[in-house]
């Protein structure tokens, strides 16, 4: 068996990792490239033929890891998408959106190649097709063991990155050998964020490949960056201007109106107006309403009380293309909240063009910012910025509250990895750019794991009894030494194998799991006289 990466491979967007086993071919997301720059090119082609994929897991919703299943379809696939319901749900509403940009932008630069007199484009895909896309989805709820084929069953874990997220356990058998176990990450969330919850602790993988969006930055603390937003809010409404948010459509916009929610019911704020001018953010908040099962604890008291999270008096929703111009004629004392959340697209770049001059304004970031992309270069220091092919002066004041992020930091990937009760045989580097991935991959090989950064294109090869060969004949010289390790790998294996057997080991304190392992390990010594 073996796996090739695609897709996020030393860049941070374009999910697609490949895995063959027992003639299989199963992708691990298929996620759109984003920002500018050469790999945007890379979406138009695979660079393998999805007529033979058989299934897609997909770990959530967001564009850079679903956003080419459209075209997948469109090139011939007709397997099996599964993901959580949550996901599917958003899917439902995010890949025909995709679609619907794609016509837009590719209507846009037709009119102008006609008057040139060139060949016309076509989109990525379209509205439609993204719709008959949708139908290949199976959901199914996280935790459960799924049965895929003969030789892999997979289970999805809650991730703590968007409603619906997960990691992706995979169990795969081939041939004879024994069940070798892989772990995609997908996106892990940031800690303590709002709605959702942490990242679910996983106790053991063979492999892990993993996101390192942020492997070399620590994310300011939540609480003191929501500290920051309100004061932001005040100082700008007291300047007389407006504050700017743009935001991922999906997932940050229902984060920060759960925020803002909160400074409304504790009156912090009074008598706010807030504009979500984003009508894919409006049918995402609505999906958001409709998966509380997936709340985490605070916000699942909130609706048992019979509150409404993300709504609240003075929260208006821009539908229509006139209702968003018309919240530009307003000078001060408004929270504009659009998308796209990098500024390359959508109703976010009138709202800049509108207030990105103006001193007494505020742009709140509250998301990462590809490289390539408006928004990193507004957070880069840009004094000027062409917007809709005029030049912009960047008068307005920039924040960038990276506490806010749903992105685990270099702490909490590390913390994350900490978690498994023995350490991944590799760690497979993916989603980050360079300075991130070398800097993480520093901190593992310091701390004893073997971590490698993947290559777009790169082949990794599965297969444990040839990697236990290597690494006796590497580790031990002589008989004895020989004999020492098998009897130290029977236990281990035995100790892996009745650890994944016990039922909702996430649940058990501490104290308890190592009694548990206590007793396995004398069990063993009496029977087997192991050690003698």
């Amino acid at each position: 068996m073996k796996i090739q990466f695609y897709g996020a491979a030393k860049t941070v967007t374009g999910s697609c990792h490949i895995l063959h086993i027992n003639g299989k071919t199963v992708l691990l997301d298929c996620g759109l490239y984003q920002g500018k720059g050469e790999k945007v090119f890379a979406n138009e082609t695979f660079d393998f033929n999805p007529k033979e994929v058989d299934y897609v897991i997909l770990s959530h919703a967001h564009i850079d890891h679903s956003g080419r299943i459209p075209l997948l379809y469109k090139m011939g696939f007709k397997g099996k998408i599964l993901s959580t319901q949550a996901t599917m749900d958003l899917c439902s509403i995010m890949l025909p959106d995709s679609g619907h940009i794609h016509e837009s932008e590719v209507d846009w630069k037709n009119r102008k190649r006609k008057r040139q007199g060139l060949k016309t484009l076509e989109p990525l895909y379209t509205f439609k097709l993204a719709e008959l896309s949708l139908s290949l989805f199976r959901a199914f709820p996280y935790d459960e063991m799924i049965d895929v084929f003969d030789g892999l069953k997979i289970r999805f874990r809650d991730a703590g990155h968007l409603l619906g997220s997960a990691i992706v356990e995979l169990y795969m058998t081939e041939k004879d050998q024994e069940e070798v176990k892989l772990v995609y990450s997908g996106d892990l969330g940031n800690l303590n964020k709002s709605i959702i919850k942490d990242p679910t602790i996983i106790n053991h993988t063979d492999y892990l490949i993993i996101e390192t969006t942020y492997g070399n930055r620590v994310h300011p603390e939540i609480k003191e960056d929501l500290k920051a937003l309100l004061k932001i809010i005040k100082e700008t409404f007291a300047r007389g201007g407006n504050v700017i948010i743009p935001s991922f459509a999906v997932g940050r916009t229902q984060e920060i109106l759960y925020e803002l929610n909160k400074y409304v019911e504790n009156e912090d704020l009074k008598d706010i107006k807030v504009y979500i001018d984003s009508p894919l953010a409006i049918q995402a908040t609505k999906v958001f309403e409709s998966h509380n099962e997936d709340y985490d604890n605070e916000a699942k008291e909130l609706v048992m009380k019979g509150e409404y999270p993300f709504r609240f008096d003075g929260l208006r929703f821009s539908v229509s293309a006139n209702d968003s111009m018309e919240i530009n004629k307003i000078q001060s004392n408004v929270i504009v909240i659009s998308a796209s959340g990098m500024c390359d697209a959508g109703r976010i770049k009138h709202h800049l063009k509108y207030n990105l001059w103006r001193e007494e304004s505020s742009i709140v970031f509250v998301g990462y910012q590809a490289e390539g992309t408006l928004g990193r270069n507004i957070v880069g220091g840009a004094k000027t910025v062409k917007i809709f092919g005029e030049q912009i002066a960047v008068k307005a004041h920039i924040y960038n509250l990276e506490g806010l992020s749903g992105h685990a930091d270099r702490s909490g990937l590390f913390n994350w990895i900490e978690g498994f009760m023995d350490k991944p045989k590799e760690i497979l580097l993916v989603h980050g750019d360079k300075e991130a991935q070398d800097s993480f991959k520093q901190l593992l090989d310091s701390k004893g794991y073997s971590a490698r950064i993947v290559e777009s294109g790169e082949e990794f090869y599965i297969n444990e009894k040839a990697n236990k060969v290597s690494k006796i004949e590497k580790t031990y010289g002589t008989d004895k030494a020989y004999k020492t390790y098998k009897v130290d790998e029977n236990l281990r294996k035995k100790l892996i194998k009745d650890i994944k057997a016990i039922n909702n080991i996430e649940g058990l304190k501490k104290v308890d799991l190592l009694d548990i392992i206590k007793d396995i390990i004398y069990d063993e010594k009496e029977s087997d006289n192991i050690l003698k």
